[in-house]
């Protein structure tokens, strides 16, 4: 049964370009169709080959940005289902909060907005949007996808209200406007969550793997230590990889659990979606406790993982080729697809912000490649398991 505070797909504030029966056509509600769109789109397609902790890790078991979103969706939806939330809605927003991130992740976003620095910056937030709304364009009828007002609103907001609106961002909105002051819809507050769950946890699974944590390191976090003591109490005799794997899937319940009851007690008295997004607070929220526990979770997995030695020698040798692709580009811009080369605006700043929307689409593997194609090698050691 659907909660007073969910949002409801049959009133959906419509879409950027209005079509006869759009909202009303077939089966699907409109969030439905709009999940279904992400999921046929190439650019979710390229998350297969996008960086999510690793860069173009060689094994197979290693997350990457498509995985990982799948797995956010997972969460999103369990936490959705138990509070009474548009189900479809989250999945959409889950699926689709990672496909503005150019190849090599942060290292690659950090090049570009290196590039960008005199037009306007590079923000893989307000690059999703983008890519949604105008760059990503199968239907004859239209730029984008055609999304419907409550996804984009969800991805333009999902951490909360927007205080500095980036140049990206700000022509979308002009467009269409999304309301970018308020808190999104208790859907994309819980996209966002979920996001934080997943990432935390599964990335603890992949350092493990990988040996760029060790399990005793863990194990100086108090919270984490009481959890695998139960867990030793109950397999004592269980492989140590199992283990392992019931450690990451009971912090995930943890986590989820204390979401949906801390969300519940916030959002007492709401009586509809506009309630949520008037909110002075979010709604969705880990409780104080385990708030604090998380934030001592990320600075222990910034300390130990994403900035370990390895990690940030890879990720400058991945800002390095992202930057000589930029100004590869640039001098010439004939090196591009013939396609995208032959639609480059003319002046600055169209012209660099096109050419950061060519490179923000490759997979890692492709800008490898590009770059070999141009400079006549293949980097070295932009891969680290």
């Amino acid at each position: 049964m659907k909660a007073a505070f969910a949002s409801d797909a049959a009133q959906s504030r419509g879409r950027e370009f209005a079509l006869e029966g759009a909202l009303a056509r077939g089966p699907r509600s409109a969030f439905q169709r709009d999940r279904d769109r992400i999921v046929h789109s190439i650019a979710f397609r390229r998350l297969r080959h996008k960086t999510q902790v690793f860069v173009a890790p060689d094994g197979d078991h290693y997350r990457v940005r498509l995985t990982h979103s799948l797995e956010v969706a997972q969460i999103g939806r369990v936490i959705a289902r138990a509070l009474g939330l548009d189900e479809d809605l989250t999945e959409a927003l889950c699926l689709a909060h990672d496909i503005g991130h150019p190849p090599f992740g942060h290292a690659g976003e950090d090049a570009l907005n290196a590039a960008l620095e005199l037009h306007g910056g590079f923000d893989h937030n307000a690059q999703a949007l983008r890519t949604l709304m105008r760059i990503e364009s199968p239907y004859c009828e239209h730029d984008g996808l055609n999304l419907t007002w409550e996804v984009l609103e969800g991805l333009a907001k999902h951490n909360g209200p927007v205080g500095t609106v980036n140049w990206a961002l700000a022509e979308l909105d002009a467009a269409y406007p999304l309301d970018l002051k308020t808190w999104p819809s208790l859907e994309a507050q819980v996209a966002a969550i979920a996001d934080d769950i997943a990432y935390d946890n599964h990335d603890i699974d992949d350092g493990l793997r990988a040996g760029f944590l060790e399990l005793d390191e863990l194990l100086t976090l108090d919270f984490v230590a009481e959890q695998w003591r139960a867990i030793e109490r109950k397999f004592p005799a269980a492989p140590l990889d199992r283990r392992l794997r019931e450690l990451v899937r009971s912090q995930i319940g943890w986590m989820v659990n204390d979401v949906i009851a801390e969300t519940a007690s916030r959002a007492t008295g709401m009586a509809s979606a506009d309630d949520v997004r008037a909110a002075s607070q979010a709604t969705c929220a880990f409780s104080e406790g385990l708030a604090g526990h998380e934030r001592t979770l990320k600075r222990f997995m910034y300390d130990r993982l994403y900035h370990h030695p390895q990690q940030l020698q890879t990720a400058e040798r991945a800002r390095a080729v992202t930057a000589e692709l930029f100004a590869a580009y640039a001098q010439d811009p004939a090196l591009m697809e013939a396609g995208w080369a032959s639609r480059l605006p003319a002046s600055e700043p169209q012209r660099s912000r096109y050419i950061t929307d060519y490179i923000a689409g490759m997979t890692d593997r492709f800008a490898i490649a590009a770059h070999a194609a141009i400079y006549g090698r293949t980097p070295e050691g932009l891969r680290n398991v």
